[in-house]
């Protein structure tokens, strides 16, 4: 098999983005130089609206297997580049068509030409390109309607790309040009998956977890980090994740005699604290995993009683998502088999039997009222963060909130 020359990459959705495509551009590309630095002789060429990567002898299934993951790229193709002459065009198609993995039955040419000074229109190329095929593969049948095989032929000014794979990719936004927000990071399944998801549409993100020692272990504690760093990897960007004690807050709600509130007065303070972290780190919304009646807590009556007394936007990117979806995502994203680890956090501690699917806004902000100074703690917990800075390649130290030095 003959290795491509290139590999053309497709922008996203933010090319209709008008007057800051070029900052979304910019944004593109610094992201796909990140991960091609392991391949030292590739080479980027940015046209309009594309980006072509010169693999100059570095490996493609190499090159593809990070570019899947980059966060702006909808699609990208290995290609056969030649100078634009109807005779190597030919020859290049040739090539990719002997290339295929299994000799096809069917195929179809399609010509793209934006060089319109080139002699011949696309109609005409199409023509002049597949009988050239046809009559060095005898066997081989033109189907308009479902080919085994979609030849492409783009003819730009670089020159002329030919081409049959089209392999999708993460789409989206370039991580970080939409904005910053905080993702509750529980360490299941789902918040991992949300935090790709907000990412995806170019969210740059802090991390908030919650531990409640000595109920939770250090295990729990490493299962986050874990799934923070994959987050970080991912983005190719360095992740803040905060650690919250929130072991007097909870224990203190376990003493209002109100077993089936506890889960929405947890969750409405960890939403308090949030914002205040948010409202320190300049982020604008907060990010939850919270997926539409999965469990009492996500119910519509639940969220908004939760979601009542914070002004920053909640983003639940999972919130008409089935289980399993989630699920998919999560082993699609390397984060399942880490957030199944049997460690618990502070959400699966004091779990009642019956919790409330449907509380009383007005109750619950009454027994709020008869906490010991809650808003007291609440302050205390984010005065007591402690905010590890995590690396694509390495995990730095942990420090207290404040100590500007180490951002």
């Amino acid at each position: 098999m003959i290795a491509p020359d290139m590999i053309l990459i497709r922008f996203g959705e933010f090319t209709i983005k008008g007057r800051n495509r070029k900052h979304f551009e910019r944004k593109m590309v610094e992201q796909v130089k990140r991960v091609m630095t392991p391949f030292p002789a590739a080479k980027l060429i940015q046209t309009f609206g594309r980006l072509y990567i010169q693999l100059n002898g570095e490996s493609y299934e190499a090159a593809a297997a990070k570019l899947k993951h980059v966060f702006g790229i909808v699609s990208f193709s290995p290609v056969r580049h030649t100078e634009l002459d109807l005779e190597a065009i030919r020859a290049a198609a040739l090539e990719v068509m002997r290339e295929q993995p299994s000799e096809p039955r069917t195929f179809k040419v399609s010509v793209r030409r934006v060089v319109k000074t080139f002699p011949h229109d696309s109609q005409e190329m199409n023509r002049l390109v597949g009988g050239h095929v046809l009559r060095a593969m005898a066997e081989l049948k033109v189907d308009v309607r479902k080919p085994e095989v979609h030849l492409r032929v783009e003819l730009q000014p670089e020159g002329a790309f030919v081409f049959s794979d089209v392999i999708p990719a993460a789409g989206g936004f370039p991580y970080g040009t939409n904005g910053k927000a905080m993702l509750m990071l529980s360490g299941g399944i789902d918040s991992p998956v949300a935090g790709y998801l907000a990412m995806r549409k170019g969210l740059e993100i802090e991390a908030i977890h919650f531990h409640s020692y000595p109920f939770t272990s250090e295990q729990a504690k490493d299962k986050v980090i874990t799934l923070a760093r994959r987050l970080s990897e991912i983005s190719g960007a360095k992740l803040k994740l905060h650690l919250v004690s929130f072991t007097d807050i909870q224990t203190s709600f376990t003493q209002c005699n109100q077993d089936h509130l506890i889960i929405t007065l947890m969750r409405r303070s960890m939403l308090r604290i949030g914002q205040l972290l948010a409202e320190r780190s300049e982020a604008l919304g907060i990010v939850t995993g919270d997926s539409l009646g999965q469990v009492a807590s996500q119910t519509l009556g639940s969220m908004n009683v939760i979601g009542r007394d914070i002004d920053l936007p909640l983003l639940r990117p999972l919130i008409m998502t089935d289980k399993q979806e989630i699920i998919n995502l999560a082993e699609e994203i390397g984060t399942y088999e880490t957030s199944i680890l049997p460690y618990e956090d502070c959400c699966t501690l004091f779990v009642p039997r019956s919790p409330s699917t449907n509380p009383n806004l007005n109750v619950v902000r009454k027994v709020e009222s008869f906490v010991p100074n809650l808003a007291g703690m609440i302050e205390e917990a984010v005065r007591t963060t402690e905010t590890i800075v995590i690396k694509p390649d390495e995990l730095s130290q942990v420090h207290k909130a404040g100590e500007d030095e180490w951002f």
